[in-house]
């Protein structure tokens, strides 16, 4: 996500299911107020956020419900650590 002044905010929210695809698809994506509603949504449901800009920006341009194309493996992997990380401490935590 990106939320600098100079631009508009960007958000694109992933979902992956290794049941159903090989990497995470885009379910949702928005810029300016779109994103900042994906934004509310996701920390009303308690979904992790982690903020990229350069991410948001690729993301962004890519087709709802597509798989992220295999060049974007390795950032979008370092945001899953990033999520599993903080699923740990929150378990670790109750």
């Amino acid at each position: 996500m990106d939320s600098t002044q100079n631009q508009k905010t960007k958000a694109v929210a992933l979902k992956y299911d290794s049941a159903k695809s090989q990497s995470p698809k885009i379910v949702a994506k928005g810029v300016g107020k779109l994103a900042e509603r994906i934004i509310q949504v996701a920390n009303e449901h308690n979904v992790a956020i982690h903020e990229d800009p350069n991410l948001a920006e690729v993301l962004t341009k890519l087709e709802l419900n597509t798989e992220i194309p295999p060049d974007l493996y390795q950032a979008v992997a370092e945001i899953l650590v990033f999520v599993y990380n903080l699923n740990k401490k929150f378990i670790s935590l109750k």
